[in-house]
């Protein structure tokens, strides 16, 4: 099932059913309101949601308009728990080298992970607001899942069982920031703005045999300012979602909702880019000895969607427009 949220008075927005090809969308407040209230009663309404998706489909409903005509937020506005993992070993390894780090003991068997703001997701076409351009505002392009309820001490099995959509997003962080954050050993708070989504979010049957062993293996198309900037591919994901779910459940339960990222996808092939600028900057430094590319500067975009094997749009497109807060 492809589902995606639109905009209402309401935080939790509209919850819609979209069609395989993202042409078609129908309310389904008769079975839920919202994704959040769909992801509560998941096991009650799972069947109620397919019946419903395949007559979508079937261009059997009254009450399907083109998707167009909903103005779209992301597909969980906000959520309980935002967690951000770095499961792409190559996007450390690189940043070791260019700032010459320690290495971090471990990080090849326990996956890191922090927890994030989700109070406040933005949308596809919301515009990326920084404070202002001192900040090194940079983009990251990554995938994420939305679990159901996972207990405590799941294992590998349950974890993966508990995956209930997956999508993609754009994570915000600042660059400048960042450092001063990291040595305290608290975490991101400064340092990471509102995270953006694609607006469609997917079953993981939708993705067919893209999604193997808990990732997705399809490359993150990204675009600065109307220039190709990347396309890495998720297959490189170190740890699967189901091992750092797992990782995180060893002392806490995660509710439905809970959104747990990928990290920036990273490739060792050089070839493919990269999916954030931070990236570009390490390579840079390690060749250079400086970076060249500026982190963002109001006015540009950035743009980013997963396209299948067929070439077809599996989340739909971010397309952000930096803006400095208050202008």
């Amino acid at each position: 099932m492809k589902f995606a949220s639109e905009k209402s008075s309401t935080a939790d927005g509209r919850l819609l059913l979209v069609s395989r090809d993202l042409s078609q969308a129908t309310a389904v407040a008769d079975i839920a309101s919202t994704l959040q209230e769909a992801l509560n009663r998941w096991a009650e309404i799972e069947s109620l949601l397919k019946a419903r998706y395949e007559a979508l489909n079937e261009g059997l409903l009254d009450s399907a308009k083109p998707l167009s005509a909903f103005e779209l937020t992301a597909p969980l506005p906000r959520s309980w728990q935002w967690l951000d993992g770095s499961c792409f070993l190559n996007h450390g390894h690189l940043m070791q080298q260019a700032f010459h780090l320690d290495p971090i003991e471990g990080m090849d068997k326990l996956p890191l992970v922090y927890q994030g703001a989700g109070d406040n997701f933005s949308g596809p076409n919301d515009p990326l607001i920084m404070p202002d351009e001192s900040v090194g505002a940079d983009f990251e392009g990554e995938f994420a899942v939305i679990l159901d309820h996972v207990p405590m001490g799941a294992s590998v099995a349950m974890a993966f069982d508990a995956i209930r959509l997956v999508v993609l997003l754009n994570d915000i962080s600042y660059r400048a920031l960042a450092p001063r954050e990291m040595k305290t050993g608290f975490g991101f708070v400064q340092a990471k703005g509102a995270t953006a989504f694609a607006p469609i979010a997917v079953t993981p049957d939708e993705l067919g045999d893209a999604w193997h062993n808990g990732r997705v293996q399809l490359p993150v198309q990204i675009d600065r300012s109307g220039q190709w900037f990347g396309s890495p591919s998720g297959a490189e994901m170190h740890f699967g979602f189901q091992d750092v779910i797992a990782h995180v459940t060893k002392t806490r339960s995660l509710h439905p909702g809970t959104v747990v990222g990928s990290g920036t996808v990273s490739n060792a092939n050089p070839d493919v880019g990269q999916a954030c600028i931070a990236e570009l900057r390490a390579k840079e430094m390690i060749e250079h000895g400086a970076p060249q590319s500026a982190f963002l500067g109001a006015g540009e975009t950035v743009s980013m969607q997963v396209l299948d094997n067929a070439g077809n749009s599996v989340f739909g497109a971010i397309r952000q427009t930096v803006k400095l807060e208050g202008q």
